[in-house]
């Protein structure tokens, strides 16, 4: 343990994008629960994570325009399919989200098998490269969510299936880039569960989720994205463990 990791400069750009992630993640995460469509977010992260493997195959820079065109592209048509299974054949839309996924993933690694970097770039699209982040770099991200925030809570689009669809494309084509597929997923799903249907719960869960992550990834020198999930994963247990406490205390 040292408490050199503990870097000011790099922990709180971090902290602010886990923070900037979790104010669109937590009401989409509670509407994917109410719909029972858990994986979505999953297959819609894979997807947009093949739009950026698809752009950096045909050279164009990583953190370019067209990189984030492409990904924004590959989401939403990925979004738009799912919602039209979602109208033709609702029963199946799990498996289907299922198979988009792993797809996805296939295709991704089938694009990269030539690339002697491989392996560190499927890395970073799975946990993310949270720590890198910058202030500057935080910039779209923020105004993705903001948008993202105006049109959930402002416009009320969260009651069109399609304004849904399309919403949930835009917010996780910018957070995947940030913090990775695996951390999306569980800023989507972690808080949501531990919530019990109160939104400031859900907000409590994930800010300290992903403060003791830091905190853990830093003290130990851990790879910031995976001590981030198991981080929500414990806070959400014993957020549950003590909300069922306080239910069974005779008042």
């Amino acid at each position: 343990m040292t408490l050199d990791g503990l870097e000011p400069t790099i922990l709180l750009p971090a902290m602010a994008a886990g923070l900037l992630v979790l104010v669109s993640h937590v009401p989409l995460g509670m509407e994917v629960l109410r719909r029972g469509i858990i994986f979505i977010d999953l297959a819609i992260a894979q997807i947009a994570g093949l739009g950026i493997v698809i752009a950096s195959t045909l050279g164009f820079e990583v953190n370019g325009w067209r990189t984030q065109l492409s990904a924004v592209i590959a989401a939403l048509a990925g979004a738009l399919c799912l919602r039209w299974m979602e109208k033709k054949n609702p029963d199946h839309l799990e498996a289907v989200i299922g198979v988009s996924f792993v797809a996805a993933a296939c295709a991704a690694i089938v694009l990269m098998s030539h690339d002697p970097h491989a392996g560190e770039h499927l890395q970073e699209l799975l946990v993310g490269q949270i720590l890198w982040t910058t202030w500057a770099g935080l910039l779209p991200l923020a105004l993705v969510t903001a948008g993202v925030l105006a049109g959930w809570f402002g416009c009320n689009l969260k009651a069109s299936p399609l304004g849904f669809y399309l919403l949930f494309a835009l917010t996780i084509t910018a957070s995947v880039q940030v913090v990775g597929v695996y951390l999306v997923f569980a800023s989507l799903i972690v808080p949501a569960l531990a919530a019990a249907g109160r939104l400031w719960r859900a907000y409590a869960v994930g800010v300290a989720g992903y403060g003791l992550g830091l905190l853990v990834s830093g003290l130990f020198d851990l790879p910031a994205g995976a001590a981030i999930v198991l981080m929500l994963v414990v806070v959400a247990v014993l957020a549950g463990g003590l909300a069922r406490a306080s239910n069974r205390t005779p008042s």
